[in-house]
């Protein structure tokens, strides 16, 4: 199938599976690159945006959808409320008589009056006068506020005790009731995998892209807003998406900085009796949680630790309930390798914080390593419900428990603490209820929701276990009903790493299991074309000697001073040769070359990283430092430049590959140095070959040792102890 008809392919699926969604869900599903093509600069919620959408551009046909597109832009244009132009409305309605706009609602009841008294937000206007149908109609006004499209009216009465503002009108443009009973009614349309595609292009992403593990860590991120109490944490490199989902995703939601919480902000305040965030969300999720140098107040620590265990606070007045889930998410400065040899998963987290007492509260840690960096292309062109709708049936569904649900067809070990079982039933409970909210699945599909929970509590137990060595280990396994046979989980990371995963814990590790680590073929064959040994090469060492070293210690034997030259059109130059024995052991590698300029040269930098990574052990950082020119030009050219060279620094640092690069004018040397003592002189710098075909088809774009070269050059390995 070419690359074409497989494109077309996909289209036509995606289609068939928008037209059901469209047809299932009309007036609550929304083409989701259409918010950021209409929300410009207007600090409206996305929620609302696709609202508006859902309403006027909910459907497959191109016309209609411009032609609802237009609708929503003039609405917005003419009836969006700016804080900053509250005083010009005002006027308006005032000279006009009456006046649409759009506004946040919030209606409380006036027991004074015996009458329900609306606040506009940005507007600036309060105890205007609403009737008791409007409030029926819309309860959630009387909760969190509702978004709305309201109809204001003028009319002064000369009374000064009478607010003039009348609303004439009230629409919202946001679920205001409950349509849970529909929601779960139509899950039953939909196969499993089409509703979990479903809820990937709800929360923006294109599930054509995402494996099946992958679009479950994605739902497990949403957990939190359907699970009371729910306790996750999330700890990844920059850019992969952490915390988008907990301040764009659902109203109730609330995402804070971790240094910008106080025991009076998150739970009450002792002196004006006020509950905080805790009593008012059902998510409060901490952005920026991670680092060690970050401090926390020990007092919020041990409440936090009591309301995490109990969903219960004291602040020394009286003991308070909350149902509001914590999630954790913060950014990690060093590869899974790198920790599990040097300390623990949880490493990043402040002192405070990286306490086993609090760490065991921890119901799943999602491992935000395997989330890939947010391209564009990974963004869907389909349909997803609009987040404000999900998100109402989240919330609803939080009074739904699954979590037994799975025990009529599996058994947990005994051998797992209280803890340990909440939190893999509470997981469970959570996929169950995004997933499967009829609570109706086959055994089969139990079993993958199961399979995920353990293993997100196994991650967080199996760290705990190394920072506090007292706590017990425990089997992360299970049974299937009718079978004494014990099921095993492994954690992803304990399966590629298990020496350094099992670290100092003889018998742990499967001595069988072979490591994740990059091997190379060149310490195995010969490559093609290849010219021969450095000239002034050394004898190779005995069998029995190899046979006790491992692949980077043969490696390292190669590595010897001398030269080598090669011819223009010559084949078997590739990286792994020319470079691959003098890097092993390096930790500072400082490469010099002022033509890392245009996209293929610093392509050429990106396979020189690739070798660097294939010399070194990946438990250990590599800092390459590049010194290079600057490209000339207008402005693009340059831009270009830099964003390559960000791109490759960001794809590599997630590896233990820290790339570092400096600008420097008319240099002309060419050489790398390692901080083990090698000085290698590049007669021609990294830009060697010949120009390529560069299609996937073509052998040559992966495999650089029968790539021909461009023109004659040397190569010179020197020491600088010698």
């Amino acid at each position: 199938m070419t690359k074409t008809e497989d494109s077309a392919t996909t289209s036509a699926n995606g289609s068939e599976l928008d037209h059901k969604i469209v047809e299932t869900f009309p007036g609550c599903v929304v083409r989701k690159d259409l918010v950021g093509a209409i929300k410009g600069n207007a600090p409206v919620p996305s929620y609302v945006l696709e609202y508006l959408i859902g309403k006027y551009a909910a459907t497959a046909d191109a016309v209609s959808i411009e032609g609802g597109m237009d609708s929503v832009r003039r609405i917005l244009a003419e009836n969006y409320v700016h804080r900053e132009e509250a005083n010009l409305i005002q006027s308006r309605i005032r000279e006009r008589g009456r006046y649409s706009i759009i506004d946040r609602v919030q209606v409380a009841l006036n027991e004074k009056y015996d009458r329900y008294e609306a606040a506009f937000s940005n507007l600036g206007i309060s105890e205007v006068v609403v009737d008791s149908a409007t409030v029926k109609k819309n309860p959630k006004l009387l909760v969190s506020g509702v978004w709305c499209m309201c109809t204001l009216g003028y009319a002064y009465s000369g009374d000064p005790h009478e607010v003039p503002w009348r609303l004439q009108k009230l629409a919202p443009v946001q679920m205001s009731h409950d349509d849970r009973e529909n929601y779960l009614a139509m899950r039953a349309r939909f196969t499993t995998d089409e509703w979990i595609d479903l809820l990937m292009q709800s929360i923006g992403f294109d599930p054509e892209l995402f494996g099946t593990r992958a679009k479950l860590l994605h739902l497990v991120r949403m957990v939190p807003f359907v699970e009371r109490n729910y306790n996750l944490v999330e700890l990844g490199p920059k850019g992969t998406g952490k915390s988008h989902i907990y301040s764009e995703f659902s109203p109730h939601g609330m995402l804070i900085s971790g240094g910008e919480v106080t025991a009076a902000k998150l739970f009450v305040n002792n002196a004006s009796g006020r509950i905080g965030l805790v009593g008012y969300w059902d998510t409060v999720a901490f952005d920026e949680f991670a680092g060690k140098a970050k401090r926390a107040d020990k007092a919020l620590v041990d409440i936090m630790k009591n309301y995490m265990a109990n969903k219960s606070f004291s602040r020394g007045v009286e003991t308070l309930q909350g149902e509001a889930s914590m999630v954790f998410v913060g950014n990690t400065s060093h590869n899974v390798p790198y920790m599990l040899k040097n300390s623990d998963l949880f490493e990043e987290l402040p002192r405070q914080y990286h306490d086993a007492a609090f760490l065991d509260r921890i119901h799943y840690y999602v491992p935000g390593w395997e989330f890939e960096q947010i391209r564009g292309e990974m963004f869907t062109r389909g349909y997803g419900f609009v987040v404000d709708y999900l998100a109402e049936m989240l919330h609803n569904l939080r009074d739904v428990d699954y979590g037994g649900a799975y025990e009529r067809y599996f058994a947990l070990s005994p051998t797992l603490s209280t803890r340990d079982k909440d939190g893999i039933r509470k997981t469970f409970s959570g996929l169950m209820e995004l997933v499967h909210p009829t609570g109706k699945a086959t055994p089969e599909e139990m079993e993958t929701l199961l399979r995920c929970a353990i293993e997100g509590r196994k991650r967080v137990k199996d760290q705990l276990c190394r920072i506090d060595p007292t706590m017990a280990e425990v089997d992360f396994s299970y049974t299937r009903v009718g079978s004494g046979e014990q099921v095993p989980v492994h954690t992803l990371e304990e399966t590629e790493y298990p020496e350094l995963y099992w670290r100092g814990r003889p018998g742990k590790a499967d001595s069988e299991t072979e490591s994740a680590e990059p091997k190379s073929e060149e310490t195995k064959t010969r490559e093609p074309g290849d010219a021969g040994p450095v000239s002034s090469g050394a004898s190779a060492a005995a069998p029995a000697r190899q046979s006790r070293l491992s692949r980077l210690e043969l490696l390292a034997l190669q590595a010897k001073p001398g030269r080598r030259e090669y011819k223009e059109g010559q084949i078997g130059a590739g990286y792994d040769k020319l470079f691959g024995p003098w890097l092993v052991g390096a930790k500072r590698i400082e490469v010099c070359d002022p033509y890392v300029r245009k996209p293929y040269q610093v392509r050429n930098l990106a396979e020189f990283l690739e070798t660097v990574l294939r010399s070194s052990d990946r438990s250990e950082e590599i800092q390459v430092h590049l010194i290079t020119d600057q490209e000339r030009g207008n402005g693009p050219v340059t831009e270009q430049q830099l964003d390559d060279l960000k791109t490759v620094q960001t794809n590599y640092g997630r590896y233990g590959i820290i790339l570092t690069y400096e600008f420097k004018d008319n240099i002309h040397d060419r050489f790398i140095k390692t901080d083990t003592g090698w000085i290698i002189d590049l007669g021609k710098g990294l830009d060697i070959y010949q120009r390529f075909d560069t299609s996937w088809f073509s052998p040559l774009l992966r495999m650089p040792q029968i790539r021909p070269v461009s023109k004659d050059f040397t190569v010179n390995y020197s020491r600088t102890d010698q």
